[in-house]
């Protein structure tokens, strides 16, 4: 794949029609506060990313629509009883899922598998010839809405419903590879891609998020801790790397450099699919990290090339979290700048971030990559 290629934006309207309740931020609400505030996952989200990669690729970016991802696509990773079920909490008008901070309304279930749509679009693109000779030259990237990472075979999580990665994985190896990674750089550990694949050697999993925990012992029991290797095929094929908060664009480079990069190469995949949450940034309200535009644009670049060399240049960009609606889009860009090879010069902003304002320290992150890398050392050439 060339490095200065035109980008592909795969993404629906429909997407946008989820709306979770509102309530105080995240959570119900509460007569202790007076004006309710709308959940993070709002539809401005994807709309910003939206706007902001037309008005600087312009005419380099091609917008396609995309189909819901058929419901037999989707029963590859999810079980067929819960599909159903999220299919008729919907139809029934919705609401929170027993209490957690996840919730719908009627019209999620269809957004959702357009968002899964998305990922099988990008997916179908970067397995295409890539001589280019059909048109689908370029880098595929699934503007997906709502996301997925958390979202496991049988249950909601963490504003997730299809696991939007995982389904795109499922559709490379249907489609003949034997192997694909997945690089999830989103602040939250990507517990339902690690639950849907601990088992097995096909798909691997790094994961990069802050030391969080298992936020709901029902909902959410996974860890992310490094000890979550998988288990029987499948141990060692999970590579958690829990980092500290503040950790940035230094940070998060090291563990591409000292993790992520010998672990895929060792691996050698078909495909690499990049489970692109920025919230990591510099002012995301669900994360506490300091990865600027700069930042993402190197872990773009770093992606693209270690497709480039594992992969025959073939990888995907799948939307995950970030819910700072304005800085979202500017970290988004970054990262599609280093994926596609650009650089844009913004008016007033330049090439920087205009939401940077604190200094990184590295040590807590080096320090934390210091025991991934011991951990994990025993399963990889580290």
């Amino acid at each position: 794949m060339p490095t200065d290629t035109p980008l592909h934006v795969y993404w629906h309207r429909e997407t946008t029609a989820h709306r979770p309740p509102g309530g105080a931020f995240k959570l119900p609400s509460t007569e202790l506060l007076a004006v309710d505030e709308p959940h993070p996952d709002q539809p401005a989200r994807v709309r910003n990313v939206r706007r902001i990669l037309a008005e600087t690729f312009a005419s380099d970016a091609a917008f396609r629509p995309v189909d819901r991802a058929p419901r037999d696509a989707v029963e590859r990773v999810h079980d067929p009883d819960y599909v159903a079920w999220l299919e008729e909490f919907c139809a029934d008008g919705g609401g929170r899922i027993d209490g957690t901070t996840t919730g719908t309304s009627r019209e999620t279930f269809a957004a959702a598998r357009r968002a899964a749509g998305t990922a099988l679009a990008a997916v179908d693109h970067a397995l295409a010839d890539s001589s280019g000779a059909d048109g689908r030259s370029g880098v595929p990237y699934a503007l997906a809405r709502p996301s997925g990472h958390h979202a496991q075979s049988d249950r909601a999580d963490g504003f997730c419903f299809f696991n939007n990665a995982a389904i795109a994985a499922q559709r490379a190896l249907d489609a003949g590879l034997d192997r694909v990674a997945i690089v999830d750089w989103d602040v939250h550990h990507g517990n339902g891609t690690q639950e849907i694949f601990e088992d097995r050697d096909d798909v691997l999993l790094v994961s990069a998020h802050n030391d969080h925990g298992a936020w709901d012992p029902t909902y959410h029991p996974q860890t992310g801790g490094l000890d979550e290797v998988g288990v029987g095929a499948g141990e060692g094929y999970t590579v958690n790397v829990p980092l500290p908060p503040g950790t940035g664009d230094e940070g998060y480079e090291r563990f591409f450099e000292r993790i992520v990069e010998p672990v895929v190469a060792d691996y050698d995949p078909d495909l690499v699919i990049y489970s692109a949450g920025q919230d990591p940034g510099v002012s995301d309200p669900l994360g506490r990290n300091l990865v600027t535009r700069g930042g993402f644009r190197t872990l773009g670049e770093r992606a693209r090339r270690l497709a480039e060399r594992t992969a025959d240049g073939r990888f995907v960009v799948v939307q995950e979290g970030g819910y700072q609606i304005s800085h979202l889009a500017f970290a988004t860009l970054g990262v599609l700048e280093g994926a596609t090879g650009r650089t844009f010069d913004l008016d007033e902003y330049g090439e920087a971030d205009p939401f940077a304002w604190l200094e990184e320290s590295v040590g807590p992150a080096a320090d934390a990559l210091d025991e991934a890398v011991d951990f994990h050392g025993e399963y990889w050439p580290l």
